[in-house]
Formats: structure tokens, sequence, C-alpha cells
């Protein structure tokens, strides 16, 4: 199994940038998000019970969820969230074991937006945090997911803080948009992930 560096950070803090980056050295990436898609697609057991617990309102036409809506109902009723995510994290946790056993290289980047509220820090051998301002993150999300700020308010403080975050990090990125060597930071943290890499093999 390789070494399993966990990539994570506050929404909209610039993870993918970063993964892609990682990436484009080679590096297989695991991205939680897009497992969390893929074991909710229209006739998987999840994508029926969810909408067997939300109703049909949160179907699209095309038979995918509808994750707009089912944005604005999670992060307006905490309650809400706390039963997807309870019901969901499991399957996504054991779907990610199986994608991450299948590639025999030094080491993979684990894409997990939640991985300090969720407790899966425990299954990684190294924790990357990415950050930014909590403007930064107010602007890049209304912009990307063209929301209006209270919502945008709303999903960031359902993280925890940036704070309490860095206490689980072995290595920091800043992303503000100030940055202008995100690569090369990148790159001398594969140098590093190789040789850590090396010493549990």
């Amino acid at each position: 199994m390789p070494y399993i560096v966990a990539l994570t950070g506050g929404i909209a803090s610039g993870k993918t940038t970063i993964a892609n980056l990682f990436a484009q050295l080679g590096v297989p990436i695991i991205d939680a998000d897009m497992i969390a898609r893929q074991v909710v697609k229209p006739d998987t057991p999840a994508y029926q019970h969810i909408v067997a617990h939300f109703g049909q309102h949160i179907v699209l036409p095309s038979r995918e969820l509808n994750r707009a809506k089912l944005r604005n109902i999670i992060f307006n009723y905490p309650e809400q969230r706390s039963w997807l995510n309870q019901y969901l994290h499991p399957i996504i946790q054991s779907e990610t074991q199986q994608q991450i056993m299948q590639f025999h290289t030094p080491y993979v980047i684990w894409v997990v937006p939640l991985l300090i509220e969720n407790q899966w820090h425990k299954y990684a051998d190294r924790i990357l945090i990415i950050e930014t301002s909590q403007q930064v993150q107010l602007e890049r999300l209304q912009k990307r997911d063209k929301i209006d700020k209270n919502l945008a308010k709303n999903m960031i403080s359902s993280q925890i803080t940036s704070e309490d975050r860095r206490r689980y990090a072995d290595d920091i990125i800043i992303n503000d948009d100030q940055t202008a060597d995100l690569s090369q930071q990148v790159t001398q943290l594969h140098k590093q992930y190789l040789k850590l890499s090396q010493k549990i093999i």
C-alpha cells in the first residue's frame, strides 16, 4: 500500500489547484469528492437511500441528484447534514481504501475536504493543509458556486477553523492568490514525500 498524504483545507482554499500540481508530477490523486459523486450515481443503493430520505424533489430530470438543492438543505439544516454525513462517510471511506490499494506508486495524494471533521486523519501517513484567508474563501466560493454571501458563510462555518486544522498539519501551503511559487512548493514537498515513502517500504 502506498504512503498516504492527505491533502485538506477549508472550502475554496484551492485544494484542487494544489492537487493538480502534484498530478503533473505523476502522483496519483484520490479525490473524496469525486468518490462521493460516484457512490450516489442513479440506481446505486446510496442514491436510492438518499432519495427515499429527502424525497423526489432533489432529483433532476436527468435522474441525477440536484446538488444545488441538496446543498441548500444540508447547509441550512444541520440535522440533515449530520444524517447525510453519517450515512455516506463509511461508504466513501470504504471505496477510498479500495482505490488507494490499486496503486503501487511510492505515495498518493488523498484529497479530503473534511479530513479532520470526519476523524479520517488517522488513515493518513502525513497531512498537508491548504490555507487561505476567509475573505478569499468567500469570494472564491460565491463566484465558483454562484451562491449568495450568507450561504457561502454557512458553508465555511460548517467546517472547523483554520487554527484547529493547523494542529493536525505536517505541512502547510498558503494559497491566497498572492503566492507565485506554488509549483516550487509542491515540487519540494514531492521530493520530501518520496523520501518519506522509502522509509516505510
